[in-house]
């Protein structure tokens, strides 16, 4: 059965324009009903005021931006608290909800409703003869795995895939399971997601991170943020927007919808402005250029900078670019060369616009550009994060204080999974000094990523998946392809804290093993255990659950990590179950494995942890010429066809990845609707298309094949013509498996080529 999104509305679909600021009591207002709906009126606001606190605290499962650096008391937001308290539900899905209910029932479920039914409560697996998961126990369930792996004729027929939210310690046991059995195949949700800055910024700066850190946050002249939506991917940027505006600096939105963060806000936790409804402006400028466009306008951009150079020396850092640089004079050769006319073409925006962006960059002595998947899901993604960095490079915006690249980790520890050792693509380094600190000989053959995950699966080539976290049926492109590539499987395994469409897509065999979460106590022999995570910036800190566990049968993600590996590795010499005794011990492993990680345990425990060495920020540049190199990349050509738009996959506000709290959208006025396509009203008007009338929608791959998409609503929204946009996961059917970028691997997400016409009858 073809998936069903989001829960059924309870009434007819509305759309009005959001006029309000982001987050205050909009925010204060969707956050006391959830906490009204979960029945979490004393333990809820108790987690409220342990998150994201060092002493004590645990870190918040949603999003990577970091901690308040003053001891802000209530370092939180609207979308943190949703998903704490998700997880936090007095609901329960036992072994009496999987005897009431077939896989065939489930799978005709909403995911709404299949993540509503609460927390799961002791190991499943799949009895194909009743159609149920019936309970195993722990032990059986680790047989499984394990007799599974060891059956295969090659490691490679195995694949291990990792969400964000996976803690430091859990993330590399995993990675050194897998490289003792064999294998590289280590495929993570940056695969969908930020892999193209990643390997941007190696390539220019010889770092995969940004290099600024909130403090940079707090004393930039100038804040440029790209395909980014702060109200709801990270909302606590919005103090930092606002602390921004007070004094002073500039801020410049880079959208192709003006979003509400992009706006005014208030922000909660200052409760004199709460209390007269008193906003503070989040921008000085918007530009909407069209989906694809940013490159266009970045190297305008650095156009202008040159231009004005002839006249005013200042506006270029010769001595910067002299000293650190590499391409220089082919880079401002090519800028040169290309037109504004063509400038203006790519980007859908004027030259005025891109002049005055020029002016902000210019004017300001000190700049951050931060950016997300707007610019990352691409074709092109990684040449616009390296023009990004040629941007910066101009004016020496690389090494200093409140200046340098930011890209905006949307997933809790996505950034310390990579660090830790999740990677496809392991480096000879990093190879040698983990062989070194464990007494193994890992694999040295580049492993598979995400798509090729999922193509060899359906191929048959891989046997036996499994997932540490996350949603991995419906994250994943081409949702009828993924479905195929799960069922082709002999073995699934989900690593899981709720009941979500992984579970009912599944292979020939499939278990469910849950695990605590992060607001739950880990007792271990040697006591309660801390984790920790790495976030956006490159800070590493402890988190520490508060909450009884939801079931005393649940296990901690290193125990479960472990657990599969004693099953898989008879013979392993690494003690998987001293390390589970003490978190501490995985820790001291790490130290010596991992380069920025010496004296872990010490550091770790500072407040506030640790911030990972980034040479970059010292200019030390560890590139092939030992300096920032510039890139010279040719303008890509974005304009739509005729006939055709370019649709962007986004999420609305009341979701978080692939979970979705309602069908409602406060900051774009969206309530009880989903299944909608946003567009110019030009472009509506142009294709017979009635304000929120039924429409088709095709998309059209690179191999020439389509997908559909039937009876979804059109909303006239203000957006730039040849420009479309939906949500995440519903449309993810829409991008073929094949659409992926040469550069980065990355699903082309924010960049599908569709039609979209009148429903037919």
């Amino acid at each position: 059965m073809e998936p069903r999104v989001g829960p059924a509305p309870d009434s007819a679909p509305q759309v009005r324009p959001y006029h309000h600021p982001a987050a205050g009591w909009g925010a204060a207002k969707s956050v006391t009903r959830v906490l009204v709906e979960e029945r979490e009126l004393v333990d809820g606001p108790r987690a409220i005021m342990r998150m994201n606190h060092e002493n004590g605290g645990f870190d918040c499962p949603g999003c990577a931006w970091p901690d308040d650096t003053k001891g802000l008391r209530l370092d939180i937001c609207e979308n943190g608290i949703k998903h704490v308290t998700w997880e936090m539900t007095r609901k329960r899905v036992d072994r009496a909800f999987f005897a009431a209910h077939s896989v065939t029932e489930l799978a005709g479920w909403s995911d709404h409703d299949l993540e509503d039914q609460g927390r799961l409560t002791e190991p499943m697996v799949y009895d194909p003869e009743s159609d149920h998961y019936v309970p195993i126990s722990w032990k059986e369930a680790f047989e499984v795995v394990g007799a599974a792996l060891r059956g295969l004729d090659d490691p490679n027929r195995a694949s291990f895939y990792t969400s964000g939210r996976l803690g430091n310690e859990a993330t590399f046991l995993y990675q050194l399971m897998a490289r003792e059995l064999g294998t590289n195949n280590l495929p993570d949700c940056s695969n969908m997601c930020h892999e193209a800055s990643g390997r941007a910024l190696q390539a220019a700066l010889g770092t995969g991170k940004g290099t600024v850190d909130l403090r940079d946050w707090e004393s930039a002249d100038a804040l440029f943020i790209l395909g980014v939506n702060a109200a709801s991917n990270a909302p606590r940027m919005l103090t930092a927007l606002a602390g921004a505006e007070r004094r002073g600096a500039q801020i410049v939105h880079v959208n192709p919808l003006v979003e509400a963060a992009a706006t005014r806000t208030i922000v909660p936790h200052e409760f004199l402005d709460m209390a007269l409804f008193k906003s503070t402006r989040t921008s000085t400028l918007n530009l909407q250029p069209r989906i694809g466009g940013d490159m266009a306008l970045l190297r305008g951009m650095a156009k202008a900078v040159l231009e004005q150079s002839v006249s005013d020396p200042r506006a270029l850092d010769v001595t910067f670019v002299e000293r650190h640089t590499a391409g220089f004079e082919e880079y401002r050769a090519l800028c040169e060369a290309t037109p504004w006319e063509e400038l203006e073409r790519q980007s859908g925006l004027s030259r005025a616009d891109i002049l005055e962006a020029a002016r902000v960059y210019t004017e300001a002595d000190r700049s951050i550009v931060s950016w997300c998947l707007g610019l990352t899901q691409h074709e092109h993604g990684v040449d616009t994060v390296r023009e990004i960095v040629n941007l910066l490079l101009l004016r020496g915006n690389i090494g200093r204080e409140g200046a340098g690249p930011s890209p905006v980790r949307g997933h809790s520890n996505v950034q310390g999974n990579r660090t830790c050792g999740i990677d496809h693509r392991p480096t000879e380094a990093f190879l040698d000094r983990l062989a070194d600190a464990c007494g193994i000989d890992p694999p040295r053959e580049h492993g598979l990523d995400t798509v090729r995950t999922i193509q060899a699966m359906r191929d048959g080539e891989v046997k036996v998946f499994v997932a540490m976290g996350g949603n991995f049926a419906l994250a994943a492109p081409d949702t009828p392809a993924t479905f195929a590539a799960l069922r082709s499987c002999d073995l699934t395994v989900q690593v899981s804290t709720k009941l979500n469409r992984s579970h009912v897509v599944h292979g020939r065999a499939a278990l469910i093993l849950p695990c605590l979460g992060r607001t739950e106590k880990d007792h271990q022999r040697k006591g309660v255990q801390r984790t920790s995570v790495e976030d956006s910036m490159s800070m590493v800190h402890l988190s520490l659950g508060m909450k009884r566990p939801a079931s005393p049968h649940l296990l901690s993600e290193p125990a479960i990590v472990a657990g599969m590996a004693r099953a898989a590795l008879p013979d392993s010499e690494t003690p998987w179950d001293w390390y589970i005794e003490d978190y501490d011990r995985i820790r001291d492993t790490m130290a010596v494995a991992l380069d920025g990680f010496e004296d872990f345990n010490r550091r770790v425990r500072l407040p506030l942890g640790f911030r990972i060495k980034q040479p970059a920020r010292e200019l030390v540049f560890l590139t092939p010429s030992g300096r920032a190199e510039f890139s010279t990349a040719a303008l890509p050509d974005v304009v739509p066809e005729p006939g055709t738009l370019a649709l962007g996959t986004m999420r609305s506000h009341d979701q978080w990845n692939t979970t979705i709290y309602s069908d409602d959208d406060r900051y774009r006025g969206v309530k009880n609707l989903r299944t909608l396509v946003f567009m110019n009203r030009a472009d509506m008007r142009e294709r017979g298309i009635a304000d929120m009338g039924a429409v088709d929608i095709t998309s059209t791959a690179k191999d020439g094949s389509r997908r559909y998409l039937k009876g979804y609503t059109a909303v006239p929204y203000d957006i730039p013509r040849g420009c479309a946009a939906g949500y995440m996961p519903e449309m993810n059917v829409l991008c073929a498996l094949g659409d992926y970028s040469t550069q980065s691997d990355q699903p082309i997400m924010k960049h599908v080529k569709v039609t979209i016409v009148p429903a037919a009858g």
